[in-house]
C-alpha cells in the first residue's frame, strides 16, 4: 500500500508543480506580476528547487527579474496567488499529493539580503497546501494570505514558501517553492525587522521537517526554519 502511494506521488511530480502569480492587496487584486516589467523574480518554469545548498533556495533559479514594486501599506493583508499552469479558473494550482507548510519571509531589498519568518502556515489536522488547493484561506484557491508587519517605509522583498514533502521521506526529496516579490512600504510603521537568517542556510537536508515522513502516522509537524517574528502581527513592535 505504502509503495503504491509513493509511485502514485512520483507520477504526479512533472504535472503538479506551482508558481506565484500575482498578489492580492487589501483585496484588490495586483497584475500579474511574473512577467517582464513585473515585481516578481520569476524562474523560467514551475520546477521546485531540491537542492538547499543552492542559491537557487533565495528567490528560486533566474530567470526575469523584477523591475518594479507593488505599493503596499505598513499593515497591509497581502494575498500570494499560486498556479501551475495559468490564473484561469481550471487551473489545477498544485497537485493535492504535494502538501506541506507554508511559510513567508521578508527581507529589505539589498545585494545581500536577511530574512525574518513573518508568517508560517503548518500542519494543524489539514495541510496548508490542502487549504490552498481548495481556498481556504481567502475564498479563492490558489491563494493564501498574512498581515504586513508595520514596519519603518521603504523597499522591501517578501519571498513566500511552500515546502512540498510527497518524497519528503529520503534526504533530497522535499521541494522547495519560493520566489520573490518586491513591495514599497509606505505609511507612519515604525517597526523594524530584525536581524533575520541566511538563504541558503536557514535549513539542511537533514533539518526535522525538511526530513519528514508524511506516510507514517503523525500527529505534529517541526515546521523548518526559524520562529515568526514577534512583531510581525501588523501593529508597531
Amino acid at each position: 500500500m505504502k509503495a503504491t502511494i509513493y509511485a502514485l506521488a512520483f507520477a504526479s511530480i512533472v504535472s503538479a508543480h506551482t508558481t506565484v502569480y500575482r498578489i492580492v492587496v487589501d483585496g484588490k487584486p495586483q497584475p500579474p506580476g511574473n512577467v517582464q516589467g513585473g515585481y516578481i523574480d520569476t524562474p523560467p518554469s514551475n520546477s521546485p528547487v531540491v537542492d538547499v545548498t543552492s542559491q537557487a533556495m533565495e528567490c528560486n533559479v533566474a530567470g526575469i527579474k523584477a523591475t518594479t514594486s507593488v505599493a503596499v501599506n505598513g499593515g497591509s493583508n497581502i494575498a500570494v496567488e499560486w498556479h501551475h499552469n495559468s490564473a484561469d479558473a481550471g487551473d489545477d494550482i498544485v497537485a493535492t499529493s504535494h502538501v506541506g507548510p507554508i511559510n513567508v519571509y521578508m527581507s529589505k531589498a539589498s545585494s545581500s539580503m536577511s530574512w525574518t519568518k513573518i508568517s508560517a502556515e503548518t500542519y494543524d489536522g489539514t495541510w496548508p497546501v490542502t487549504k490552498l488547493i481548495k481556498g481556504l484561506y481567502t475564498g479563492t484557491p490558489g491563494q493564501h494570505n498574512f498581515t504586513l508587519p508595520n514596519v519603518v517605509p521603504g523597499d522591501y522583498v517578501i519571498r513566500p514558501e511552500i515546502i512540498a514533502l510527497h518524497e519528503g521521506n529520503r534526504v533530497g526529496g522535499a521541494q522547495f517553492y519560493q520566489e520573490c516579490i518586491h513591495v514599497k512600504v509606505s505609511g507612519s510603521g515604525t517597526a523594524v525587522l530584525p536581524a533575520g537568517v541566511a538563504i541558503p542556510g536557514y535549513v539542511t537536508a537533514n533539518t526535522p521537517g525538511v526530513l519528514f515522513d508524511i506516510y507514517n502516522g503523525f500527529t505534529k509537524y517541526p515546521n523548518p526554519g526559524p520562529e515568526v517574528w514577534n512583531g510581525a502581527s501588523g501593529a508597531v513592535a
